[in-house]
């Protein structure tokens, strides 16, 4: 690096010294310069040569700058080699590769993939799980549900606009849209929920969300992720309804309160049955951390071309969680409005029918990323109106549920699950029996834009 410096020196100082000489070689060699013009030229070369160090001293720090610095790339280093000879500044360096959630900005991209095992002791001929539509597939591996969720959440300070779709493919959207008059033919096949909202300045958001989108009642949801247990309840899957279409408004008074209101078409249908309307009002209550209530109440015509049988719905969920690690949760059912007519009016029953269930469920953490479940329901489907049987029919099951987190993203479930009912509702090989003893093993894959690549 030194004799670099001094060459570099050397050759400056020779190419400020050489027209010095030359001039000199031009005058007239018989006539010798004065003592006077000799003193002021080496005054001249004493003040160049000053200039000359200065300059080779800004010039050797900046290049052991330069050299000692960790280069970013070898297109930045270039950058740098420019501007010492240029004399510009470096440009800055461009910004690392920009996250999916930079270019999504306030939207959300997430979803997951949720596939299974089930295996059934009866061995049933149809190789279909009795009572279970999110898990019916019986000694088979099978899709429970793929889904996809753009969203964006209004916002007061950003934009008080938003929505949220959900598309999804699988067993549980075959169960969830199974009412459609277009079920399986149709893009709404695929839609899970749909809706566009907007958050109102009435006092802290008055929020409106138009289109489809999930029911409020249950203790549980569609999303097996979102459950304590893998496979859906009997009070998910015959007592409430999946979906509605229609507009609902809600106001969060505080963390405590909030309040909503529905004003749809009915259960299960975006296109509606008749030309009544369904009303329906759900209030929330948390007032600590551990306890909370949530009731929802709605009422209207669901008959297909009928308007004067109402049906209506009263659906409770308490939660409870004493500590950490320890969970509790309760959920009550009753229904009651329509009335069974068939082509032939052989089975129309003179009063309304009506069905009641309760499900009691229990969660521990065992670890982080370990925890057990149980859940045990009872439901009593009166007049065999929801499950079909056209005759009183109990149905009481048990669920045991172990869960294992894996690297964050990874969902594992294994299950153990008894159903038991008073009419024959289940197989065994092909012969009808009253119950049935399943093991499932699921897994359940997510991923979620907003979690900056966790």
């Amino acid at each position: 690096m030194r004799n670099r410096r001094c060459s570099g020196a050397m050759i400056l100082f020779v190419s400020l010294l050489l027209p010095t000489i030359a001039r000199g070689q031009e005058q007239p060699s018989t006539s010798q310069p004065s003592a006077e013009a000799l003193a002021k030229h080496l005054e001249e070369m004493e003040r160049e040569i000053k200039e000359l160090r200065a300059q080779v001293k800004v010039l050797t720090g900046e290049k052991a700058a330069a050299e000692t610095a960790p280069a970013a790339s070898g297109a930045s280093s270039a950058v740098v080699q420019n501007s010492l000879v240029s004399g510009t500044q470096p440009a800055a360096a461009p910004s690392a590769t920009p996250s999916l959630a930079s270019i999504l900005g306030p939207t959300t991209l997430s979803g997951f993939v949720d596939v299974y095992y089930g295996q059934n002791f009866n061995n049933p001929e149809s190789q279909n799980n009795g009572l279970r539509y999110f898990d019916q597939g019986a000694n088979q591996f099978g899709l429970n549900l793929m889904e996809l969720v753009i969203d964006k959440t209004p916002d007061p300070s950003n934009s008080r606009t938003g929505y949220h779709v959900a598309l999804g493919y699988g067993q549980a959207m075959n169960a969830v849209n199974a009412s459609e008059p277009k079920a399986g033919l149709g893009f709404d096949q695929y839609l899970k929920e749909a809706y566009f909202s907007y958050l109102a300045p009435v006092g802290k958001g008055l929020q409106f969300d138009v289109g489809k989108f999930v029911t409020p009642a249950g203790a549980e949801v569609i999303e097996t992720k979102d459950n304590w247990n893998y496979s859906r309840g009997v009070l998910f899957s015959y007592a409430i309804p999946y979906f509605h279409f229609g507009m609902r408004t809600k106001y969060t008074f505080n963390d405590k309160y909030a309040l909503t209101g529905f004003f749809i078409n009915g259960w299960n249908n975006v296109v509606d049955n008749n030309t009544g309307k369904t009303y329906g009002v759900n209030f929330a209550w948390n007032p600590n951390k551990k306890f909370g209530i949530a009731q929802t109440y709605m009422a209207g015509p669901e008959e297909n071309g009928l308007n004067h049988n109402v049906r209506q719905l009263s659906d409770t969920v308490f939660t409870y969680t004493p500590t950490a690690r320890l969970s509790f949760m309760l959920n009550g059912d009753y229904g009651r409005g329509d009335r069974y007519v068939t082509d032939t009016e052989a089975n129309t029953f003179s009063h309304a029918v009506h069905w009641t269930g309760v499900a009691g469920y229990a969660k521990y953490a065992l670890a982080q990323n370990m925890a057990i479940a149980g859940r045990y329901e009872y439901y009593d489907d009166a007049d065999g109106y929801t499950l079909g049987t056209l005759t009183t029919t109990h149905v009481n099951e048990f669920t045991a549920t172990f869960e294992r987190i894996i690297g964050h993203h990874i969902i594992s479930r294994f299950e153990f699950r008894r159903d038991m009912s008073n009419q024959p509702l289940f197989y065994k090989g092909s012969n009808p029996v009253t119950d049935q003893n399943t093991l499932t093993a699921g897994l359940v894959m997510t991923f979620n834009s907003g979690e900056g690549g966790k």
